[in-house]
């Protein structure tokens, strides 16, 4: 029998490029298209040897495909999706063809959370593939514990599958959250707040999603809350599931405590039910990842992991690219990459950099890309957001086209830090930042990009003009 042909309507995205490898693993014909190819997904897809073709054509839906998945990126109108239709070519979107492919038959164990999904899928997937589970595992973005040079996913054998739990939509025609397909009999929800502007209307739209979450988790289930996260703690009463609850505060049945940086690392000692369970060392920084590492360290224990297990897995963690990632150093400036485009991300990345440095200068460079950063409902939260840094560079807003009304407005933005006392300004263009930096650094500075997009190639740009 030939194989079953799948097409891919936005296949650079991260989580459908992944998808993509992963129905290759399984014997599938894969191919795709996007309207931008670009690093790093371009290179993940030619190293997988997935053939991806340059633009939206309806000749990329051939007669002999089997089914297309539509991005959510995807909406009508465009050529591809309109040739699905127009000749009843099955289609699903990519939460369904996970569901589909590979979580029925799995120990699900759904990632979820405004913030940390990416660090804490990819702790948890390598805790249970170090200690010889051998899980599946997909995530948001690209660990480096797997594959040579880093992968978002891993196929194992063993039934539990690690997956990130994304509250965005689905495709142009599901507008409910991706892990409500994602059938959990393990569910971590490390923290609710308001994001996604573009598609929730407020904060208890955000909350919703995240209820009809854990109403799935089965009786048999357990539902793992982030406890010092108001909005993540409230949910606690909607659980038919066990719950067991992880933090830095009080009251919690996984607690951390006794944090101390060293290094590039931090130590934490944890108890569980108020009992010690262990001592622990993740190579990562900020109270944030402690409490990603505790809910990693939960999952775990659940799977059966002992203790000592869990901490020798933790220290041989490697990491995720983008999250706070040491792109080069030149000039004797250190030049960081990180995906933070919401203001508490944002704020707990300075706050982790400037506890392990807090000697040194801190720039921090951002981009509002992201649909929530871009709007005027963050412009209070960002004003507080920067505190850990000594020099704030803001970029142009990326979606310009919003309404001036709805826009954050980056003028007001740099004025509000400038009396709290902050040097910030405002930056015309890539340029302009690049050029700030190089006649104002000095030798131990550490530059923190921020941004959820490639922001226009500027880390390679500013390492080079600082060489």
């Amino acid at each position: 029998m030939p194989p079953i042909r799948a097409h891919l309507i936005g296949i650079c995205g991260t989580a459908m490029a992944t998808l993509a490898a992963m129905l290759k693993r399984q014997g599938l014909d894969v191919r795709g298209s996007d309207q931008d190819v670009y690093p790093p997904m371009s290179d993940f897809l030619a190293a997988e040897r997935i053939p991806t073709l340059t633009g939206y054509r309806p000749e990329h839906i051939t007669a002999d495909l089997d089914f297309v998945v539509v991005g959510n990126a995807i909406s009508r109108g465009n050529p591809e999706l309109e040739e699905v239709l127009d000749r009843k070519i099955r289609y699903c979107s990519l939460p369904e063809a996970i569901r589909e492919h590979f979580l029925w038959g799995a120990q699900s164990i759904v990632i979820a959370g405004t913030h940390g999904k990416t660090t804490t899928t990819s702790l948890a997937g390598w805790l249970l593939t170090d200690g010889g589970l051998d899980p599946s595992v997909l995530i948001g973005g690209i660990a480096r514990n797997f594959g040579e040079t880093g992968s978002s996913y891993r196929l194992g054998h063993g039934r539990p599958f690690v997956i990130e739990g994304d509250e965005y939509d689905s495709a142009f025609f599901d507008k409910t959250a991706k892990f409500l397909k994602y059938l959990p009999d393990i569910a971590v929800v490390n923290n609710v707040e308001f994001d996604h502007a573009d598609i929730y209307e407020d904060f208890d739209a955000v909350a919703l999603a995240f209820r009809r979450l854990v109403n799935l988790v089965p009786r048999s289930g357990l539902l793992l809350i982030g406890a010092d996260s108001p909005g993540a703690r409230a949910l606690q009463g909607a659980a038919v599931s066990r719950v067991e609850t992880f933090g830095l505060g009080e009251d919690v049945d996984w607690q951390g405590h006794g944090v101390d940086v060293c290094g590039e690392s931090t130590r934490f000692r944890v108890r569980r039910r108020g009992s010690p369970f262990g001592d622990f060392e993740v190579p990562l920084l900020g109270a944030h990842n402690v409490r990603n590492a505790l809910a990693a360290i939960a999952v775990g224990s659940e799977t059966g992991l002992s203790a000592e297990r869990l901490a020798a897995g933790l220290k041989r963690f490697a990491g995720i690219k983008r999250r706070l990632e040491v792109v080069g150093t030149a000039g004797g400036v250190t030049i960081y990459d990180d995906f933070a485009h919401h203001p508490t991300a944002v704020s707990e990345t300075l706050a982790g950099l400037r506890g392990a440095h807090p000697h040194s200068r801190i720039w921090a460079v951002f981009e509002p890309r992201s649909a929530s950063s871009c709007r005027r409902f963050f412009q209070d939260d960002f004003a507080r957001a920067f505190a850990g840094a000594d020099e704030v560079l803001i970029a142009q807003v990326f979606r310009s086209k919003l309404p001036e009304a709805e826009r954050l407005s980056v003028p007001q933005l740099v004025r509000d830090l400038n009396g709290r006392g902050q040097s910030a300004r405002e930056a015309g263009s890539i340029d302009d930042i690049i050029g700030a930096i190089v006649r104002e650094h000095r030798a131990g500075d550490l530059v923190v990009i921020m941004s959820n997009g490639g922001f226009g190639g500027i880390h390679r740009k500013l390492l080079q003009a600082l060489a």
